[in-house]
């Protein structure tokens, strides 16, 4: 399962195999099951996380209780609340299994560390802090920009798999439309 862990690493730097074990030894081993909390609103967060396998639904809650999806994380994809993560204060998000899922954590002070002695690992993680921003930003100008059925066909053009996992209320949310909007749309992945 770590082999996933190495190759995401690979894609953008080259490791040895010591080097490899070297960085493997700042990172803890999670699992989780499916509808089990990763964060919950008010923790203190403490770890960012590889995901290995499983599906994790990132989300905040408005005043009536309604749900607000940030964000799908699936297998290579990195996820935490970053602001808690990254400013020492409490968690504004959830995240929680939508199937049974294994992690691997990182602390700030071990990513502080790691990338201080491998300037490798300084630049996987500038380079994933990148395309971080990126595909926020891309989601962001969607939300702002495009109908309904034009923000399912970006997603489902994005992450096709995710439709075969995720059920059609958790992708109305996560696009911005309800339920019934979407079941109205005629559109691929149904």
């Amino acid at each position: 399962m770590e082999l996933v862990f190495r190759q995401q690493l690979e894609k953008i730097i080259s490791l040895t195999d010591s080097e490899y074990e070297y960085v493997r030894s700042f990172f803890i081993s999670r699992k989780y099951k499916k509808h089990q909390f990763v964060i919950q609103q008010g923790d203190h967060v403490n770890y960012e996380y590889f995901v290995l396998s499983g599906l994790i639904k990132c989300y905040v809650l408005d005043d009536d209780s309604s749900m607000h999806i940030l964000q799908f994380a699936m297998e290579d994809w990195w996820v935490s609340d970053y602001m808690a993560y990254q400013a020492g204060m409490a968690a504004t998000t959830f995240a929680d299994c939508l199937e049974d899922t294994e992690l691997m954590g990182i602390t700030k002070e071990n990513k502080d560390k790691l990338c201080g002695e491998m300037h490798k690992m300084e630049h996987f993680f500038r380079v994933k802090s990148n395309l971080g921003y990126i595909a926020l930003q891309r989601r962001i100008l969607s939300l702002l920009s495009n109908n309904a059925e034009e923000k399912y066909r970006q997603l489902f053009e994005l992450y096709p798999s995710l439709f075969q996992r995720v059920p059609k209320a958790l992708l109305a949310s996560y696009i911005g439309v309800s339920r019934e909007t979407l079941s109205r749309l005629k559109l691929p992945g149904r």
